[in-house]
Formats: C-alpha cells, structure tokens, sequence
C-alpha cells in the first residue's frame, strides 16, 4: 500500500516478474478493509498514507491473521525505524529504494512466515466448481471451462474469498494488477461471458449485489 501512484505501479511490475499475485491501493482505508478480510498474505506498506496513518494499517495486519508487513517509507530517522518495527513490522526499507532489494526483502520475509494454505487447487458448491492455479484449469460440474485470461482471473479472484462482495475497482486491480478507472465498466462484459461459459447458473454462481459489484455464491468446500 503506497500513496505514490509511480512507486506503486514500479514495486508492482518488480514483483510479478518475481511471481507474486499484487493488488495496489493508494488508500489507507482501503488496505486495512483487504486486511480485515484476510484476501492478502503479505503487505509493502508506506507509513505515509493520505487517508491513514500508516502505523493503523501494520497494527491492522498484526492483528487481523499476523499478516506479514514489509514497510516502505521515507521516514529515515532511528526513532521512526524503531517505532515500525515495535508496531509489529517484519522488515523496513527507505526511500529511495532498489525495488530488486524490495522483492527479495518480500521474499525473505514470506520464506520466514512459512508456507501458505495451497490455493494451487480449488473446489466449491459440493465439487461443483473446481480451479486449479496450478495448472490453469477450471471446471463446472466435470465440464472443463475455456476462459479467456480476464475470465480467468475475475473467477480466481472472485474465488479468492467465496462470499465477499469484490467491487468493479478492485477486480480491475486483480486482473489488471493496476488501477486503470477507465476499465471498471468493461467488467460487466468480461461477467457476461464468464456467466455465459457457466451456463444457466452463471447468473446465480456469479452472483450482481447492486452498486456494489460481484461475489461468487459457491462456498469453498473444507
């Protein structure tokens, strides 16, 4: 979460030549709710949010789950460093920055907190619904799905928390990995064919909640 759209859009392209999956917000508000709902495993973090002060947002992330945060900031001073990091930081770095250091304080600090839940594969509804990441395969009721690469990624990110309402921004940021407004609208087509290649239950399994935007009604299965 960093409030400097360039940086933003800078540690976002480091980091997915790196592998990495990465939502970006300029918001401090934004970030702690993308916390609270446990949809993020690690968080870049600048403590100079507009909204925020960025010390809210770590205290969020150590409180909600332990996420993992890595802070970014040009707040140079020992004190500010030492005051980061009894908030509960798990690295920190000061601008400027190399965002090759970035991405390999990342992964340091994700190799730390250990391995993740596998998300490679997926089921939902009963087995209804399968995803496997891994392999980039998705199937509805033993039916393999031919998804163009937005359909793909609006039905794993819908999936990333079955239930929860994703508005038109933030599935723009998933699929897209950036913030493009001019886009949001052209997600109601990109729903229209996933709904389509879904069948007559597209509409019910990729669920409109009016002014809000979408959520996939499938629950995961345990």
């Amino acid at each position: 979460m960093e409030d400097e759209r360039e940086i933003r859009d800078l540690l976002r392209r480091y980091l997915e030549r790196a592998g990495f999956a990465v939502t970006t917000t300029g918001s401090g508000a934004e970030a702690i709710r993308l916390v609270s709902e446990r949809s993020v495993r690690l968080v870049v973090l600048d403590l100079g949010l507009p909204d925020v002060d960025g010390l809210e947002v770590l205290r969020a992330a150590r409180t909600d789950g332990q996420v993992p945060v890595v802070v970014l900031t040009a707040r140079s001073a020992v004190e500010d460093r030492i005051r980061g990091l009894e908030s509960g930081a798990d690295d920190y770095v000061t601008k400027p920055f190399s965002p090759t250091e970035v991405v390999l304080r990342v992964q340091a600090v994700l190799n730390r907190a250990g391995p993740a839940a596998d998300p490679s594969a997926g089921s939902y509804g009963g087995g209804r619904l399968r995803l496997d990441e891994e392999r980039h395969e998705a199937a509805l009721d033993g039916a393999a799905l031919d998804l163009t690469p937005t359909e793909w990624g609006l039905l794993t990110a819908l999936a990333a928390v079955p239930g929860r309402v994703y508005s038109r921004y933030e599935l723009v940021n998933r699929v897209r990995g950036y913030e493009f407004a001019g886009y949001e609208r052209t997600i109601d087509s990109h729903v229209k064919n996933l709904r389509h290649k879904l069948g007559p239950a597209g509409p019910e399994i990729v669920e409109t909640v009016l002014g809000v935007g979408y959520r996939l009604r499938l629950p995961r299965d345990a």
